[in-house]
This record gives structure tokens, sequence and C-alpha cells, in this order.
């Protein structure tokens, strides 16, 4: 599998325009997106994927899941369904309304590619997803939530622990 650089992509005009009119007040996916989309890049992320092969989703989509996904306690189905049938989760991932997702087996292999890796490690470290969506919160304070995990027991394909 190869990475070709893109990122997370601008929204589309019309899954904008739908999802400010369902969420007027936004939501955490929507806030992360607004707030917080220069984080989840692609570069990062290279060491990890070849140069040669098909290319696979994006890095910096894939991550954004994942943070998503630890946010709302979801298995690897249901975040994968997320991405195929919510909203708020098609605006933060910049993907058309159309979009039908991906299969859900592509988290825990991105998981297992990059569990390790030093690009996790420096991007995890930040700390930055404390705050994401949490209004009020210091950084202090909110420096008990953990960081998702990449060998999630929540995966839906993984044992408890792996």
């Amino acid at each position: 599998m190869s990475m070709q650089s893109r990122g997370l992509l601008p929204v589309p005009e019309q899954t904008a325009v739908v999802a400010r009119a369902a969420f007027p007040e936004g939501s955490l996916p929507i806030r992360v997106r607004d707030h917080l989309a220069g984080v989840f890049a692609d570069e990062p992320f290279a060491g990890a994927f070849g140069v040669r092969g098909a290319p696979g989703l994006s890095p910096a989509v894939l991550s954004l899941v994942t943070v998503l996904q630890f946010a709302e306690n979801l298995t690897d189905r249901q975040a994968a369904e997320a991405v195929r049938d919510r909203l708020s989760w098609k605006y933060a991932l910049g993907r058309e309304l159309t979009d039908a997702g991906f299969d859900f087996t592509v988290l825990s292999k991105f998981r297992a590619r990059i569990t390790g890796h030093a690009a996790w490690s420096g991007w995890s470290s930040t700390g930055w997803w404390t705050t994401a969506g949490r209004p009020g919160w210091s950084a202090r304070a909110a420096s008990s939530v953990p960081m998702p995990p990449m060998s999630s027991p929540r995966c839906g394909t993984c044992r408890a622990g792996t």
C-alpha cells in the first residue's frame, strides 16, 4: 500500500451547507474539523507507508476517524458506519454526501501499520485531543483524557488487550 499525500480535502459545498443547517451550533466532529484540521496531515505518516503499490486512504483521514471513534467509544464497524451515514462525520472528513465510506477492516490495518511508528508517537504526544470540543476545559484538567490506543480492544476484529 502506498500513500498519495492528500490530507483532509476541503469540505464539499453541499456537505457544508447541509451540515451547517442541520447543526447550527456545531457538533464535536464539526468543531474538530473547523478548529483542528491542520493537525491532521499525511506527511508525518509518510515513513509508515510505501511509495509503490495501490494508493490507500489518507492517513490524515484515518487518524481523524480514529480520534472520533475513540471519542464516541465505537467499534471499527460502528466507526466505518458513521463515515457512511453521519452527516457530521462526512463534514469532518471532507466527504461528499454520497460517499460510501470504506470497509471497517481498514481501521485495524491502519492502526497495525502505524503502531510504534515515530509519527504517531510524536503526533499523539502533543496533547491536542484533550481539549478538542470541550469548551471550558483547561489543558491541565483535560490531561487525564487518554489518547486513542492503537491496539484498541474495541476494534471489532482484535481480541481484548491486543
